[in-house]
């Protein structure tokens, strides 16, 4: 039977910043964006239509235009869990698969809060019918919030944690500390276990309004008959009485000394080094995703005995994280460590070469998404990062070896390195010396820790 899929994004951060960063291969050519006809309800809820005659489907993708950075301090996940209680029976995604012939989706990431219900063109209706009960009839009595936190700490405790994935979620802590990047959007077992009724009640209260929304809307139907249905559907639904900016205190200062976690009996050690980066909505940010697939290709070719290494530049609303990370044999992490930094630092005097920015747009991930998707898309990340939404995927062409060299400068300069290494900690620390520290308890962040509490 179809389920609802609920994701919240993983903390892995491995793959998505490709998706939604990378642009597209170099030989194709960027596509034409038709631009929305936009629309307004009395409450504020913007409207992005596009109209496909003759579809017999249609796509809506609601976005909330607060996510995860907006958790209260010491609750991480409250952003994930107030999108857990719209949709909280499988029964819903189950009639919209079985009876709308469609799927539903709903998304948490730092920046949003996305649902997405596609279907038969005909249940236009009915599709909205089941936004506007996911959003107006949301359901926070006591005891339907206890069984969302029962089941999302359940989730959250039964979910494999491997090393590598410890590793990126203590990069990111020891990256940004208290900062909301620096924590996990679904949050931990012991911070969903802090969440009540009444902070769910506040999220909604703060976020959950038509004013901090948009919906887009493409298929085969008419603007006529959509827009009858929105103001009679969606019309009630309450607009905010002021909307929360998304400005938070500036992460603390970057401790450069290597932190060391402990996993007993390891035979690898898992290493990871990350500078703050770009945000999404920083024009350099597609050339930052292309500097990463580079870097990743020259720290391979410096250092033989690297196994499954990645960059990635993961951008958000405010800020974004470039990261470096493999698996290293325990006798050759220091020399990994070094390798990446001599990589980060020579790329600023030695920009890529005109062979390299090729095959990097060769190697760019690009998102496989239906055409409906990927406009809404577009629409959608228009509207919250404020981006042009010209083209899809975008043109990566225009960019040149020099344009990488200056980005590099920006990034790595005179920025400050976190380093993380998860392996046999006494060993590890004769090949640092006083460069490393070791926390308190000598043991590894498991995905259920308590973190520092963040301030929104």
């Amino acid at each position: 039977m179809a389920q609802i899929v609920s994701k919240t994004v993983i903390y892995a951060r491995i793959v998505l910043p490709f998706i939604v960063l990378a642009a597209a291969l170099a030989q194709v050519q960027a596509q034409a964006v038709p631009q929305p006809d936009r629309e307004r309800l009395l409450n504020g809820l913007t409207i992005l239509y596009g109209n496909r005659p003759g579809d017999p489907q249609v796509l809506l993708k609601l976005r909330i235009q607060s996510g995860a950075a907006f958790d209260l301090a010491g609750k991480a996940g409250t952003m994930a869990l107030l999108a857990d209680a719209m949709f909280p029976e499988s029964t819903t995604g189950e009639y919209v698969a079985e009876q709308l012939g469609g799927r539903l989706d709903v998304t948490t990431t730092y920046d949003t809060i996305d649902v997405t219900i596609s279907g038969k063109a005909t249940e236009l209706e009915r599709m909205i019918e089941l936004l506007r009960n996911a959003l107006m009839n949301l359901n926070v009595s006591p005891e339907s919030v206890a069984t969302l936190r029962e089941t999302k700490i359940k989730e959250l405790t039964e979910k494999h944690s491997s090393i590598s994935d410890s590793a990126n979620r203590a990069i990111a802590l020891r990256l940004f500390g208290t900062y909301p990047y620096g924590q996990p959007p679904e949050g931990t077992a012991e911070t969903v276990a802090k969440i009540g009724r009444g902070d769910l009640m506040l999220a909604r209260d703060r976020f959950l309004n038509a004013d901090n929304a948009e919906l887009v809307v493409i298929g085969g139907v008419e603007k006529a008959r959509l827009m009858r249905a929105a103001r009679q559907i969606l019309g009630p639904w309450q607009k905010s009485e002021r909307i929360v900016p998304a400005t938070f205190r500036q992460a603390g200062p970057v401790n450069v000394r290597v932190l060391l976690i402990d996993e007993p009996g390891a035979k690898n050690a898992e290493v990871r080094l990350a500078v703050r980066a770009l945000p999404r909505s920083d024009p350099d940010a597609a050339a930052a995703s292309l500097l990463a697939t580079i870097i990743k290709q020259r720290w391979q070719a410096a250092d033989g005995d690297l196994s499954s290494p990645m960059v990635v530049h993961e951008a958000h609303a405010l800020s974004g994280m470039f990261m470096m990370g493999a698996s290293v044999p325990l006798a050759s992490v220091a020399n990994a460590v070094a390798a990446a930094q001599t990589v980060l630092e020579a790329i600023v005097h030695q920009p890529p070469t005109a062979a390299e920015l090729e095959n990097a747009k060769r190697m760019t991930v690009v998102k496989q998404l239906s055409p409906a998707e990927s406009i809404a898309d577009a629409w959608l990340d228009a509207e919250t990062y404020k981006l042009p939404a010209t083209s899809l995927p975008p043109d990566l062409n225009s960019i040149s070896p020099a344009d990488l060299k200056r980005v590099a400068a920006r990034l790595f300069d005179t920025a400050p390195q976190a380093a993380v290494v998860l392996g046999n900690a006494t060993e590890l620390k004769s090949q640092f010396g006083d460069k490393a520290e070791l926390p308190v308890n000598l043991t590894k962040p498991s995905s259920n820790s308590s973190l520092p509490p963040k301030r929104p």
